[in-house]
């Protein structure tokens, strides 16, 4: 009778009664395994098992037979094209779908946290690999989903030792996931799964990915190698950039709107219609001068292009008449400019606006004004997505940056990130426990947090802007003549930055003449004085008006010492 492992009561890779998988193969001479899934870090369970195997007549001691790996639809039906079993696919065709497949085995490496026991054991693998221990083929006639391992024996009476069933080659498949498995100790029985692997392995729909398999591990987080701090700073900034450079290549700013703008003014409005399209909303943060009205403009417009989108402009009622004239000059699908307050009165009887730009949202940072809910409840209404422009989004705390996201996210949202500072400062259970309802990924969470890291990463996904310094260090030229530096208009007019330089102004001033209004104050008398006071919440200016006052000689008048007083400070 077979022996059934199931994990649960029998452990299928090792057992008390020694006739696990891991006890056949310390006791074989080779191995051959055929799996529907191989996971690249649950090979470290019998690696040292294969690494005391040794090659016979040229042959790799262990081959490794995958059945069920994702590959391109376009490709599949090239394969399974009927009448064409006997040709073989061409170089070309066969390099890239190794490839291909072989990059499914790097996402896996992208899963869970590395640790060391991990990293040890993939560069195990990687080295097998190399040495040919290890074989590793792709079954590609069609998909195979078959579990079977053979332990090849110098026993003349039972000389393999097979066990079929449920058992991927990965982690949870050789422990601790329940399973469905059966040793095959019949001779007959075993060697007729001995030739249906070997037909398998034979096929010439069969790809050998070894070499694929050891570039993933040795470009990825466990490679035998120390790489250089400029490489991975290289690294983090392609991650970081990823928005950017996605908004560059994915949308197209009309010729008539991109000549108009300047090269930095280009860039931020592809960037901002990234993020206008992957998170609902964006935040024009650039600081003043920089053409955030344009910004926007030109966004409204590669938005009405691209997706038809009309768009409503909310802005204070002294810019009304110059939105509308952007509206005009950069022929936006934009009908309505309408005064922010009249907001409460006019939204609720508007048409649907897909697109929604609010010129000064910092003045919205109050998520209690009646205001703020109008535009919100029609925001949310119709499902818009949300341009804020704001040269000053940060004023007193970062729930001024927080309301304004607020318009148009959710506040239990997912974003994508959570506010790592905070967490670990306090644990994730105490802040689930004072936050039962808030997940952690949300904009809620990152209300509770105070840490200026934390919300550079929230601002990294909604943000766009630029300060002067940047753009003089990015886009600026310099002029030949005088080294001085400039932008060029699209109208070819250069525009020079000030040069500012700090200029100290120097004066005369004598200690021992009671006439120097500037010594009189710094007297030693003064300074105790203002040393000394304990600053009142209200009435300062009359406060030290009484006490300098009592401070002076005698023989001057109030007026003269209060008055000249007040202009010093």
């Amino acid at each position: 009778m077979p022996t059934i492992f199931d994990n649960i009561e029998t452990p299928f890779l090792e057992n008390d009664p020694g006739n696990g998988l891991r006890d056949a193969l310390k006791l074989a001479l080779r191995g051959d395994f055929c799996v529907g899934y191989f996971n690249l870090r649950g090979w470290r369970y019998i690696d040292d098992v294969v690494t005391r195997w040794e090659s016979s007549d040229g042959a790799p001691p262990c081959r490794l037979l995958v059945g069920m790996q994702r590959l391109p639809h376009e490709d599949l039906p090239k394969l399974f094209t009927p009448g064409v079993d006997g040709e073989r696919i061409d170089n070309k065709t066969v390099a890239r779908l190794k490839r291909q497949a072989a990059l499914e085995f790097r996402k896996q490496l992208t899963i869970g946290v590395p640790n060391a026991t991990d990293e040890a054991g993939l560069r195990r693998l990687a080295a097998q690999l190399r040495d040919r221990r290890l074989v590793v083929k792709l079954f590609l006639r069609h998909p195979l989903h078959a579990k079977l391992y053979l332990a090849h024996r110098q026993d003349n009476f039972n000389p393999v030792i097979a066990y079929l069933g449920s058992s991927n080659l990965t982690m949870s498949g050789l422990k601790g996931q329940g399973e469905l498995n059966v040793d095959i100790l019949d001779r007959d029985a075993a060697e007729k799964l001995v030739k249906w692997f070997n037909d398998r392995w034979d096929d010439l729909r069969c790809l050998d990915i070894s070499e694929d398999l050891i570039a993933v591990i040795e470009e990825s987080w466990a490679a035998d190698r120390l790489l250089p701090p400029f490489h991975i700073y290289l690294k983090i900034a392609w991650h970081l950039s990823q928005d950017a450079r996605d908004g560059v290549k994915e949308f197209r700013i009309p010729h008539d709107v991109s000549q108009d703008l300047m090269q930095f003014q280009n860039k931020a409005v592809q960037i901002a219609c990234r993020h206008l399209n992957k998170r609902g909303g964006v935040l024009i943060g650039d600081v003043v001068g920089l053409g955030k009205t344009r910004v926007a403009s030109a966004i409204a417009r590669v938005m009405g292009d691209d997706q038809m989108l009309e768009t409503l402009i909310l802005c204070p009622k002294n810019l009304v008449p110059m939105w509308e004239d952007y509206a005009h000059r950069f022929r936006l699908r934009a009908p309505k400019v309408l005064s922010q307050s009249l907001a409460q009165r006019k939204l609720p009887d508007l048409p649907r606006y897909r697109l929604v730009i609010i010129d000064e949202s910092h003045n919205f940072r109050n998520r209690e004004g009646k205001i703020y809910q109008a535009i919100r409840e029609y925001i949310a209404r119709n499902d818009a997505k949300v341009v804020l422009l704001s040269a000053t989004p940060y004023n007193k705390t970062y729930l001024d940056l927080s309301n304004q996201l607020r318009l148009f996210l959710n506040d239990q949202e997912d974003i994508g990130i959570r506010p790592e500072t905070l967490l670990r400062e306090i644990s994730e259970s105490e802040f689930s426990l004072k936050n039962p309802n808030t997940p952690l990924s949300s904009l809620g969470a990152f209300e509770q947090s105070q840490h200026t890291d934390d919300w550079r990463e929230v601002m990294r996904l909604f943000l766009v802007r630029r300060t002067r310094t940047f753009i003089l260090q990015n886009y600026a030229e310099t002029d030949e003549r005088d080294g001085r530096s400039y932008l060029t208009m699209p109208d070819g007019v250069r525009i020079y930055f000030p040069k500012r330089e700090p200029h100290s102004v120097k004066f005369r001033s004598d200690p021992d003449d009671s006439n120097d209004p500037c010594a009189r104050f710094f007297r030693d008398e003064i300074v105790q004085v203002i040393d000394d006071l304990d600053l009142p919440r209200y009435g300062l200016t009359l406060y030290l008006k009484d006490v300098l006052h009592q401070s002076l000689p005698p023989e001057k008048p109030r007026s003269s010492m209060t008055c000249r007083g007040q202009e010093s400070a």
